[in-house]
């Protein structure tokens, strides 16, 4: 019998994929359940993470014309009331504030107390507040474009909660833009979509397929929506980002007008986009192993971890002197235009401990330095895209001359798993028979993990889209932008079809 290879997480992906996500969450350290149900805290490691998808994302939405601004927090029931199919899709998520104190019960408890004229909604996304906004600030054409993003939190009333990927309450960013032409609001929408795509190869070093959700799927009151859909380690499909093509639908509910070049007043073009801490539970799922976390270095709290190695005080000692040394030389050192972040572990722990302790927080580069080092003039550098044993003595002077190019091959590296990972398990199918096979699995009990992306025909019927949900809890993920128009059966009622589109489980 083949000796098990031990690893620092348990249960592993295989045993139960869920569970190790929970436990990956909990060895990097990145963020708990609050006592309030369905919350979470998000710990400095993994609010840092958010700190620098927040940055690179923001300098991509200033660079094509964004600014930031701030919207309230509550919402009139009212607002919500003016766009039906808006309401419609949130009002089984909206969390409601009914009175504005508390008073003494007279049971030494309290009790809510000065009910509120209007009820107000705690914000599940902003449309119709920032439309409100919108209307008194649009006035002409020359208003136009207006293209606005904010930064913040939002409430939905989840019944099944998962940390990072769907909370009661969770951190996002929402764009909200007014167009004065279809052409010119469609622009926009797939400009952002664009942007979406590029930050999570480039920085999240996630392959996403980008394309339009079916009618069921759309955002309530959109006329059209654009996602960029991942996939994760278990085979299922993640959906990392959405832009929304509103019409006039928003700008009819808030009377966002403008007098138009003829001087005549017509409706605005809306949209709106965003993006959420879901996009961590992204990174977690898409490249960690048994290990623990793996980050790409675009986004990780730290870039290097320095664990000194020593046996005695003389021994500390002769370590610590290289190690203050060695913080000069690289103190000034750059990546991906911001500085080499450095983190020197000192702590009184044996030198195995602190080496697993940052495998499992993702952190790209490992440097062991003990007296061997010190004398040799060098690092043991191990890295968090290669097996824990796979380490290297690398000279100072050329470990500092090479780092960058060693942060770009480990974010490479990451980025080529996870999309030959997602190309070995995406496959097309024409038989509904092999469909329903691939989706099913072979323990029902304690399903193992199974499926993938499957590229199928559909008809374009709602009525087989929900049968198949219902059948096998799969959803058309998307139709692909880059869908290649192909005579086909659909997978479900055997109708014509001109298009492929992606099936798959998902969160």
């Amino acid at each position: 019998m083949a000796k098990q290879i031990k690893t620092a997480i348990s249960p592993t992906r295989e045993e139960n994929y869920p569970a190790w996500y929970q436990q990956v969450i909990k060895a990097a350290d990145l963020a708990e359940n609050s006592d309030v149900r369905g919350c979470m805290v998000i710990k400095p490691w993994g609010y840092t993470i958010w700190e620098n998808i927040r940055k690179n994302l923001d300098e991509m939405f200033k660079d094509t014309g964004h600014v930031n601004a701030y919207f309230p927090l509550f919402i009139p029931k009212s607002f919500f009331e003016k766009e039906a199919e808006h309401i419609e899709g949130f009002a089984k998520e909206c969390a409601v504030v009914t009175h504005s104190r508390l008073a003494d019960d007279g049971k030494g408890g309290l009790k809510p107390e000065g009910k509120l004229t209007e009820e107000l909604i705690i914000r599940p996304t902003s449309e119709t507040i920032i439309g409100a906004s919108f209307s008194k600030w649009i006035n002409s054409y020359r208003d136009l474009p207006l293209l606005i993003n904010q930064w913040c939190n939002v409430v939905r009333w989840e019944l099944r909660t998962r940390l990072f990927l769907r909370t009661t309450e969770f951190l996002w960013q929402e764009g909200h833009t007014v167009h004065e032409t279809r052409e010119d609001a469609m622009e926009e929408t797939f400009k952002m979509l664009d942007v979406y795509a590029k930050f999570a190869e480039d920085f999240l070093a996630i392959p996403v397929i980008k394309g339009e959700k079916t009618e069921s799927e759309r955002f309530p009151g959109a006329l059209h929506t654009y996602c960029i859909e991942a996939m994760v380690q278990d085979k299922k499909a993640l959906q990392s980002g959405t832009s929304h093509f509103l019409g006039q639908n928003f700008a009819k509910a808030s009377n966002i007008k403008f007098q138009n070049k003829e001087g005549k007043e017509e409706y605005a073009w809306t949209t709106s986009w965003g993006v959420s801490t879901r996009l961590i539970g992204a990174v977690i799922m898409a490249h960690s192993d048994d290990n623990g976390l793996v980050l790409p270095p675009k986004i990780a709290p730290a870039h290097i971890a320095v664990i000194p190695i020593y046996r005695s005080d003389e021994e500390r000692s002769k370590v610590m002197g290289f190690i203050d040394k060695f913080k000069n030389k690289i103190k000034d050192l750059r990546y991906n235009d911001c500085r080499v972040r450095i983190e020197f572990d000192d702590r009184e722990l044996r030198g195995g401990e602190k080496v697993w302790y940052w495998i499992k927080k993702g952190i790209p580069i490992r440097l062991e330095i003990g007296p061997r080092d010190v004398d040799s003039n060098s690092v043991f550098m191990g890295r968090r895209d290669k097996e824990p044993r796979d380490k290297i003595s690398i000279k100072v002077d050329e470990f500092i001359k090479t780092v960058n190019s060693i942060l770009d091959e480990i974010q490479s590296n990451v980025y080529k798993k996870a999309l030959t990972f997602r190309e070995h398990n995406t496959l097309r199918i024409d038989e509904k028979e092999e469909f329903y096979r691939f989706f099913t699995p072979e323990n029902k009990e304690n399903p193992e993990i199974h499926g993938g992306f499957v590229k199928s025909h559909w008809c374009g019927n709602k009525e087989c889209e929900e049968k198949i949900k219902e059948d096998l809890k799969v959803t058309i993920r998307c139709i692909p932008l880059d869908a290649e128009i192909e005579k086909g059966k659909c997978i479900y009622c055997g109708k014509e079809s001109n298009k492929r589109v992606i099936f798959a489980k998902n969160y």
